[in-house]
Order: C-alpha cells, then structure tokens, then sequence
C-alpha cells in the first residue's frame, strides 16, 4: 500500500518528467527543420508557409539565435490568445467544444475542492478511527484522509451526506448551464453558416429491390411520387472496393516516377535504374523512369475496364443512395420522418457531410448490421473481462506485500527503500497506461466492422466502447484486484444490492493508486503531447527515407485531428475519479484540478497550431459527455450509499437514495430540453433560412452546387486528364516551402468541397474528376481543387512566432 513517501517519489518523477518534456518542447518548436510538426495546421490552413523564426544566427535547420531560446514559455500566453470565436473560425467548433470540457471541470471541481479541503479533510482527520485499529490492519497516511478514518456509526456522516447534496446540486447546475450554452453555440453556429451541402441531403438505406428496376430507378421513382415539390436527384452508391486498390497502387507507382523524373532532372548525365522484382531488390535492372511508365500505363487499362464493369454491373449498385432536396425543409422533412409503412425499408437519415463520410461502409447490406453489432457486442463484453487478467497483474504491483506472499524470494530486493518506492508509487500508474495503448485501435476497428456511415459515429461508438472498459477495468477492476474470473463469479452471483457494498468498501483504499495514475496520466502524459515525440521521429524518418516528391512531404506533415475515441473517456475517467472521492478521500480533488487545468492550455496549444479536424460535426457527441457524467455522478452516490451502509450509519443513508432520483429526472429534463437540437433540425428554422436565401440569391442553380457534393469515389481519375492540375513533384529536403493557395484563387461563391479522409476516396487530393456522363445521370464534371479542400484562410489570426 502506497504511503505520503511513495507518492512524494511519484510526484517527483511525473513533476521532473513533465518539466523535462515541457523544456525539451520549448527547444525542439524553434528549430526551423521542426516547424511542419510543430506548426503544421498553419500550413494546412495557408497561414504559414515557411519557419517564422528569424534573425541572426536562424538557419535552415538550427536555431543558433541564443536570444530566442529566452522565450520558451511564450508558448503558454499565445495558447490563451485566440478567442472562442476565432478558434470557432480557425478549427471548428467541434475543437471549441473539446476545449469546453475541460472547462467543465474546473468549474465543477474548483468550488468542492475548496469546500472539501476546508470541511470535510478536518472532519475525517479528527475522527481518529483507523489508531485505535489493530496494527495487523494495514492503512496508510492518506487513509487518515479520508473517510475511513470516521467512527462507525458517528453522526459526522451527516456532514458528508451534506457535502453529497451540495456537490451533486452543483454539479447538476454547472452541467445544465453547460449543455445550454453548448446547444446555443451548435445551433448559432448552423444558422450563422454559409450554405451547407449536408443542409440539403439525406442518405437513404435498405433500398428494397423493386423487379425490372434498378436501385437507382427505384430511388428515383419513390422520391418523385412521395416528395414531388422538393426532390431534386440522388447520387448512387458503388461497391468501388477493387477500384479503389487499383488507383491506390497507381498513386504509389506514379510517385515513384516523380521522384525518379526529379532525380534525373538533378543529374542529366545518368538515366536513374531500378530492378524489376519485388521491392526494387531483385531481378533485372532497367531503367526507372521507363519501368513506372509501363507499369502506370498497364494500370491505366485496368482501371479503365474495372470502371466499365463496375457502371455495366448492377450488382455493383449498392442499395444506398444520397438524396439531394431543393430546400432545407425538404430535406429536414425526409430525414425525420418515416418513409415507408415497412420501418425496416426506406430508410432515412440525415446525410454526414462530405469529409465525415466512411465510404467503405456504405456497401454494407442492412441485414448484416445488426448481425455484426450483435457479434461486436459480445467481443466488446469478452475483451473487458478478459483484459481484468493484466489489470489484474497491475494492481498486484501496487500491492507489494501480496506480490511478496507469491514470490518470496523477490522479498530482498523489494524491500529496498527506493525501489520501493519507485514500484507503489510510479511503476503501477505506467504499466495500466502501457497496457491501455493499442486498445483505442482495437476498439475502432470494432466500430467500424459495425457499420457506421460517418467518421463522426465511428469515434462516437468507439469513445462509448473505451468508456465502458475504463470503467469496467480502470476503476472498478482496479478496486476490486483480482482474476479476471474471480471477479466476474463475483459480479455474477452475489445480489444486485451488494456490489455497492463490496466497492464502496475498496473505494477508500484505492485512492492513492488513482493519484498515481493522474501523475503519470494527466501530468506527464499532458506534458509528453505537447512534446509530439512519435511524430516528431516519424516525421523526420519519413523526411530521410520516404519523402520523395512534395505530396510525400504533406502526408509526412499530416497531424490528424484530435483523437476524440481516446481523449474524451480517458477525461470522462477524471470526472468519475473526482466525483467519487469528493466525499471519500478529498486530498485526490487537487490532482484532478491541475490535470484539467494543465490538459485545457496544451489542448488550446494544439488545436491552435497542429490539429487538423477531419470533419465537422458541430459538436454532436456533447450529450455523450453530458450522459457519461451524469452516469459518473449516478455511481459516485450508490458507492457512497455502500460505503455507509458499512460504517453502520444508519439514520444518514437513507437520506442518499433521494440524490439518485433526483439525478435521474434531471438527466431526463435535460436529454428531452436539449438533445433534440444535436439529433434534429428545426423545420422553422429551415424553412427560414430557405425563404432569406431565396430573397437573397433567386437566380441560385441548386442541382448544380450539389451535383458533385457526394460524387463516389469510382468517378474520380488520378492524373490522366490534360486539365488537371498539375502536382508540384520537385522537393528539396532542406527547404521548408510549399507554394500556398492566395485567397483569389478561392471562389467565394465555390460550393464547399471537402477533403475525403477515408483512404478509399479515390479522388481526395488529387486534382480534377473525370465523370462518366453517358453512363450515370446527374453527376457534375467537377470535382473542387485541392485548395477548396482545406479550411479558409483566417489571416487576422495571430501566428505564433
């Protein structure tokens, strides 16, 4: 059991280690050769375009300007300096949403930290209980802390079931205010927007098969007569998979041509060879610029024909459509109601926008969701408890003296002072991190085998997934040690009403344990993401053995965007661990407040200057957090109600049983007042802003800005069209340039087109779109250029230096 000595050796080590990464941060952001991992949303966004450290001694790759190496902590003001409506403007308000969490905590947490600290610490230290114990019952110093040091049957409980009511009324109050401010801020944020191809658009699934139609006749035929004033057109949905390959393949061979055509430019007198087998390594040597022409050129041709397959086939016409409307009314009216007298056919809902789309999973037949959810679920429930066996082995780690009944001769080595130290005060914290790495991606290729349509859903269920393995593993499994079997019998058999019992008992003893994993968490974990250490080093191997033409060098850069399945049930997680121990151990609430005050300035950091978000989906997942939280809240008053039930405080429980249903009806008020406005779009507001845009734009052609919004990916060429753009291959890999967009060469009046992330959208970066006309009716011939793909320019926005 872990003492105030342990976790003063923790906090050391977090607290050193965390200055060691924020000093080495400070360093590594004003070497010009790291400016693209530093600061690569201004390059996305156009607002930079080479290194902004200048002055003497500033080279291409280094730094030797002593004078700016003063200023490492500028950092910190410059992360406060934007607004909440620039960074609105800048990242989106899914990123502004983000930030509003942690927010959230520390105006929840700050108020009963104080009110806990000042009340509650001196009610438990002057109980005095745990002294007049038997000295073979093992406690510790922040045990004296806590709630267990209060006698059995004492009416000092009363002040505790006070501090519960209060803490839950605040709580209840901050979280409403909260969730109206966040609704105001999605609904301003749709209203205030320009026109919006998902405004317009609904994405219909399980298209039954109607005999001597296609899918598309059938969409066509069922939308004409059931929407007659409003429909518009509808763009099919392909089975491309194939295709997709074949032009993935293409793009990697004509790399490999830029970069040997650039190598030949360099060096005129010697024709760059290659060698015919695999990887380049074996076989017979040719020339290289001619090699990837005739591979590029045998492509082509295959291309060519799996296109002509796929348009001839009807099989290969999904029963998915995107369905496009002549108003927001129109659409709104499509996508919130019922289509069909059979619910299971004609499925309609609104359609993500064009970026937050997951073309791979478009294909998926209807019957086979549930199938596969159904399979998905039972993995998720196997994989929680199976993962309770390292769990396990963890906790085993911070109980020394059981690791020592099981291997006694480790008993001399453990019994050093410093280690120790090191293995209950650090060394648990680290392992359980380690162990929880790979799970975010295990858990969204779950999500995705499920069959979700929208990125935006996918990181949702996948967050949902974490959550419950955090709760299950982190902090109940972490209370309750054991085999992962052990404890599963044990939840299985003993009665409902005892579980509350048998973790509130452990509650109190677990504290330190989650003080420790904060530290390493939420301290130097914070501190290790501004660092940006993995892309750093990925960056830099790629910018050596990779990189070869300036598209190599982007992809390099890429920064992703906030990894919303891993963040928000890692800090739903500290609103669980800082609800439940308010009233039990109170000393855990101020490592709860410098994590979130620590997370909230480098997230703002990050998001300011290197996360790119991938799609926008105006903070759709709040009433997830909202939920989770009430949830967190909900267990945190059943685990003290379990608690007391124990300490034999018979005339304060009961008075707990209230605060759940209050709890309750209040998440009910909220989901009911709130919730509709992430889930639905107003008619009156629709039909608004239909009737203010006719006025303003009555010549507006409709199909003609939405005819390419939701072009598949099968209609889009990968540089075979003398129209395209050209791609700029040259690349010098100690210039730190790419040639940015000017805002002239952005059409104002350009419909918006957004990059595809998905790796299956065939025409994402790429240039101008090929359409099959004669064969497909109602697609467009254009497809936006890379420069419409990226966020506008915002060049009021104080860059960072």
């Amino acid at each position: 059991m872990a003492t105030l000595e342990d976790l003063g050796v923790s906090a050391f080590i977090n607290i050193v280690g965390a200055f060691a990464f924020l000093i080495l941060f400070a360093v590594l952001r004003i070497q010009p050769i790291n400016d693209r991992v530093y600061f690569p949303k201004w390059y996305i966004t156009g607002g930079r375009n080479s290194p902004r450290v200048r002055g003497r001694g500033v080279g291409k790759f280094v730094n030797l300007n002593l004078r700016t190496y003063f200023t490492f902590l500028n950092w910190m003001p410059g992360a406060l300096r934007m607004s909440e409506s620039e960074i609105i403007q800048h990242a989106g308000l899914d990123s502004a949403v983000y930030l509003r969490i942690y927010i959230l905590g520390l105006k929840i947490f700050v108020p009963m930290t104080v009110l806990a600290l000042l009340v509650l610490i001196p009610v438990n230290v002057s109980g005095g209980t745990l002294l007049n114990l038997n000295k073979k019952i093992m406690y510790s110093d922040i045990d004296k802390l806590s709630i267990s040091n209060v006698n059995a049957g004492s009416q000092r409980f009363f002040i505790h079931l006070l501090m519960a009511y209060l803490f839950t009324l605040w709580t209840c109050y901050i979280l409403y205010k909260e969730y109206d401010n966040v609704a105001f801020m999605r609904l301003h944020f749709l209203a205030s927007q320009n026109r919006r191809v998902d405004q317009f658009t609904v994405v219909v699934r399980n298209v039954p098969h109607v005999s001597g139609h296609s899918i598309s006749e059938s969409v066509e035929q069922f939308f004409h007569r059931n929407h007659p004033d409003h429909y518009l057109g509808h763009q099919a949905v392909y089975n491309a998979n194939k295709f997709a390959k074949l032009v993935r393949q293409k793009e990697r061979l004509q790399n490999w041509l830029d970069y040997n055509q650039l190598k030949f430019e360099r060096h005129p007198e010697k024709r760059p060879t290659t060698k015919r087998g695999f990887l380049g390594l074996c076989g017979e040597r040719v020339d290289a610029i001619n090699y990837y022409r005739e591979r590029i050129s045998e492509l082509d041709e295959k291309i060519a024909y799996e296109r002509q397959r796929i348009l001839k086939d009807p099989k290969a016409i999904m029963q998915v459509a995107f369905v496009t409307f002549d108003s927001r009314w129109g659409a709104a009216v499509c996508a919130q109601t019922q289509q069909s007298k059979n619910p299971t056919k004609w499925l309609t809902e609104w359609a993500p926008e064009p970026r937050d789309v997951y073309w791979e999973n478009l294909p998926i037949p209807f019957v086979s969701l549930s199938i596969r959810r159904l399979i998905i679920s039972i993995a998720v429930f196997a994989l929680v408890f199976f993962y309770m066996i390292p769990i396990a082995f963890v906790q085993s780690l911070a109980n020394l003296e059981g690791l020592e009944k099981v291997a006694p001769f480790l008993r001399p080595v453990i019994e050093i002072k410093v280690i120790k130290s090191f293995l209950q005060g650090f060394l648990p914290g680290l392992a359980l991190k380690v162990f929880l790495y790979i799970l975010p991606t295990v858990l969204m290729i779950m999500s995705k085998v499920e069959g979700y349509l929208s990125l935006s859903s996918l990181e949702r269920k996948a967050a949902a997934k974490y959550y419950y393995f955090m709760l299950v593993n982190v902090f109940l499994g972490s209370i309750i040690t054991g085999t992962a079997f052990e404890q599963l019998y044990s939840f299985i058999h003993q009665p409902p009403t005892q579980i509350p019992i048998t973790i509130g008992v452990s509650i109190p003893m677990k504290a330190t344990f989650f003080m420790t994993y904060i530290m390493v968490d939420g301290w130097a974990g914070i501190a290790s993401e501004i660092l940006r250490l993995k892309p750093l080093v990925i960056y830099h191997l790629k910018n050596m053995f990779i990189v070869k033409t300036e598209r190599d060098r982007e992809k390099a850069m890429d920064p992703g965007s906030i990894d919303l399945p891993e963040n928000l049930p890692s800090l739903q997680l500290y609103f669980l661990l800082g609800l439940v121990y308010a009233v039990v151990t109170p000393v855990l609430l101020p490592f709860i407040l410098v994590f979130f005050a620590f997370a909230f300035l480098v997230y703002r950091h990050q998001i300011i200057n290197v996360y790119n978000q991938e799609y926008e989906s105006a903070g759709a997942f709040w009433p997830h957090v909202h939920g989770r939280i009430i949830a967190s809240l909900l267990i945190a008053q059943l685990l003290l109600l379990g608690l007391l039930s124990t300490k034999k405080a018979a005339n304060s429980t009961p008075l707990l049983i209230i605060l759940p249903i209050l709890t309750i009806w209040f998440h009910k008020y909220c989901k009911s007042r709130f919730e509709p406005a992430f889930r639905k779009y107003p008619l009156e507001e629709a039909m608004e802003k239909d009737i203010l845009e006719k006025a303003s734009e009555p010549n507006l052609n409709l199909k003609a800005y939405l005819a390419d919004a939701y072009l598949h990916p099968i209609f889009h060429s990968f540089d075979d069209d003398e129209e395209e753009e050209k791609i700029e291959v040259r690349v010098d890999k100690g210039r730190s340039h790419i040639p940015s967009p000017t805002r002239s060469e952005i059409s104002s009046e350009s419909p918006p087109h957004y990059h595809c992330p998905n790796k299956n959208c065939i025409g994402s970066s790429k240039g101008r779109a090929k359409l099959q006309k004669k064969t497909v009716k109602s697609q467009c011939t254009r497809l936006s250029s890379p420069v419409e793909h990226q966020q506008p320019h915002h060049a009021y926005f104080r860059n960072p230096e």
